[in-house]
């Protein structure tokens, strides 16, 4: 079994976006199968899109290609075996495509298609389609727009677990085809449909003179890198994470601290309010205890002088109606 591994970053940028006409040649097989249209002219741009902050979370292997009608594909295997924030990541970077078209002194209806094409290595849609591709649309599948040449953005995901590694070479399509060659390149001639690819496709054929023009040796050290890169970015991703993780935990305990601070502040309030309708109670209950014993002088002072003179007198000594007077007698 040789060390050639299509499913490397660094080899799937060298055997497809290389400066010359073989790698070109290549590159148009591929992007005509996945694209499902014929593609004869194709300019790779960049081999990564440059990072604007400084804590990278990569190096991007990805390859920017441009077509002669100026549509602009983001060509990338993704070999991450977790499905976490992918499908926000990618969309990042078509928004991020298809702003940095220069639309200075142009009318929007200018603007050119902008793909992001993606080779994944786990399951992302639940169905059975090996290609997938995404839109803006409305709720209900409603499109955003009306004709299929204003359909500008475009992200198609190739889930290359879902082809049939079994199923017999004369009933796969040309994507499961170049599937099972991604997938088992390294056996080379010693696999039996690799063999009768390599022997009978053309377009097999175009990419294993690429994948052979990498000795062993440098495929080991192409491996080596690749494993060395993946290392660092696990790293840096770490310690991303732990860097979330511990402004989390800040934003938490800060959070934390204001809600105590409030509910102190809301404690103090109830006791003031408390001890308002405490004294309140209290100067209610004073005055209630002074209204009492006044009624109650009152009371005995008629009293007594009814026991010395008649109603009307007492009446009149006291400037009040009978009518007062009688409610204590």
């Amino acid at each position: 079994m040789r060390s050639a591994n299509l499913l490397n970053d660094f080899a799937f940028k060298y055997v497809f976006g290389e400066d010359c006409k073989e790698a070109n040649d290549a590159l148009k097989s591929l992007l005509t199968v996945f694209l499902e249209r014929k593609v004869n002219h194709v300019v790779v741009k960049n081999s990564e899109m440059v990072k604007d902050y400084s804590k990278m979370k990569s190096s991007r292997l990805d390859l920017l290609v441009e077509f002669n009608d100026k549509t602009t594909i983001d060509l990338e295997m993704q070999l991450r075996q977790t499905k976490d924030n992918l499908m926000n990541r990618f969309s990042y970077y078509l928004a991020r495509l298809h702003g940095s078209q220069d639309m200075e002194g142009k009318s929007y209806g200018q603007l050119k298609e902008t793909i992001v094409l993606i080779f994944f290595n786990v399951n992302i849609v639940e169905n059975n389609n090996i290609c997938n591709t995404f839109r803006l649309k409305c709720d209900g599948d409603l499109p955003l727009v009306k004709e299929e040449k204003e359909d500008c953005m475009k992200l198609r995901a190739i889930e290359m677990l879902k082809v049939d590694l079994n199923k017999p070479l004369e009933d796969m399509n040309e994507q499961e085809k170049m599937i099972y060659y991604f997938l088992n390149c390294q056996k080379g001639m010693d696999d039996s449909k690799i063999k009768v690819m390599i022997e009978n496709d053309e377009v097999i054929q175009m990419l294993e003179k690429r994948v052979e023009t990498i000795s062993d040796d440098g495929w080991k050290k192409i491996i080596e890198d690749f494993q060395k890169l993946h290392e660092n970015e696990e790293r840096i991703e770490r310690q991303l994470e732990l860097e979330e993780a511990h402004k989390a935990k800040e934003e938490a305990k800060m959070a934390m601290l204001e809600v105590n601070k409030l509910k102190q502040e809301a404690d103090k309030k109830v006791e003031r309010a408390n001890k308002q309708v405490e004294d309140a109670t209290k100067q209610t209950e004073l005055e209630t205890k002074r209204a009492d014993a006044a009624e109650k002088q009152i009371k005995n002072m008629i009293l007594r002088l009814s026991s010395t003179m008649d109603i009307k007198s007492v009446a009149s000594v006291l400037n009040v109606s009978v009518d007062e007077i009688e409610k204590y007698i």
